[in-house]
């Protein structure tokens, strides 16, 4: 174990993740990091304790001592909606040169769960945070968590560059049914995303099946993306749906790089696009899970619960006509 980093081996670079914080202590939990670290991290909450690791905890003031003014706040974002493939699209990314894939650190969900008034004391040397990387010329490519678009526009500073990442309802919701533990999530999460889109989407009626509340956790989270696009009007920000990504890697990782001023050439496009990491579950790559799988799971479950799916999509439609932002979403996921 190493001593407690000094505000200038934070600002270094990115060996010390700052991966939670405790708003309330004021406290923020510090992790060694080498880029090979990052690049096998599927997750940099507190699964990575599950391993031993140099962790150190130091006050806030000692990283605001750190993050000063000349730092850079170059970092590209990845928001989502969950289970749309964004860890797939980090991993592809990180195979880049000269990117440094971060993904899911705690830090932005501690943040996001955090009241305003509160999160505002910590906010602002996120950005600085989180675009350390190792050398001048690589950039940091950060993977939120799915509800940390509800703060997109707080982590990104203007000229600054994002992606919002999601699938239509109706894959949406059959890749959420075709899985045991994502039925399990969304149960669990039901109550809070009711909490979160409340002020967002109005007349939403009660979910009474799986299918519906699937539905409901598609309009929780694509509408804060909306939001945060609606209030990103000096950003360079992208959408991307991902089972339209998956009919062509190739030309949708061209355009992901241009989303984000990456550089690369053709062949490292089709190599990447064409690689092993797109036969992998990118949350365990020692699991395989491959697009024609992912089509199978959706096309299943469709054929399953197809009455209950079409309620569901039918339950959004109504809500839309009282929520302009589900409006813009239903408008942007028809386009596909």
């Amino acid at each position: 174990m190493s001593s407690a980093p000094s505000p200038d081996e934070i600002a270094r670079d990115a060996r010390w993740l700052a991966q939670a914080l405790d708003p309330a202590a004021g406290d923020v939990r510090l992790i060694a990091m080498d880029r090979e670290a990052y690049r096998a991290a599927s997750f940099l909450d507190d699964r990575m304790l599950q391993q031993p690791v140099d962790a150190q905890v130091v006050p806030w003031p000692e990283i605001e001592d750190a993050i000063t003014p000349g730092l850079r706040c170059d970092a590209r974002w990845i928001f989502h909606i969950g289970h749309v493939g964004s860890t797939l699209v980090s991993r592809l990314l990180g195979e880049l040169p000269g990117v440094l894939a971060v993904r899911e650190p705690r830090i932005l969900r501690d943040l996001a769960m955090s009241p305003p008034e509160i999160r505002a004391r910590y906010v602002a040397p996120i950005p600085q945070l989180m675009s350390r990387s190792f050398a001048a010329d690589e950039i940091a490519c950060v993977k939120a968590t799915s509800f940390a678009g509800e703060i997109a526009a707080e982590l990104v500073p203007p000229g600054e560059r994002a992606l919002f990442m999601y699938a239509t309802p109706r894959n949406y919701i059959a890749s959420i049914l075709a899985g045991e533990n994502s039925i399990v999530e969304l149960r669990m999460l039901a109550e809070n995303r009711a909490q979160r889109m409340k002020e967002r989407v109005t007349g939403f009626a009660q979910p009474r099946n799986d299918a519906e509340f699937a539905a409901a956790a598609w309009a929780c989270e694509i509408t804060a993306l909306e939001a945060a696009s609606q209030a990103m009007t000096a950003h360079h920000a992208g959408w991307m749906d991902f089972d339209w990504m998956l009919e062509d890697m190739a030309n949708a990782f061209t355009e992901l790089i241009e989303v984000f001023g990456f550089k690369a050439e053709p062949q490292q496009i089709g190599a990447i696009a064409r690689g092993p990491l797109m036969t992998r579950y990118s949350k365990a790559i020692e699991y395989d899970y491959s697009p024609d799988l992912r089509r199978d799971l959706i096309a299943e479950a469709d054929a399953r619960a197809g009455p209950e799916i079409d309620g569901a999509l039918a339950m959004l439609r109504v809500a839309s006509e009282k929520s302009p932002l589900l409006e813009r979403a239903l408008i942007r996921s028809e386009g596909d």
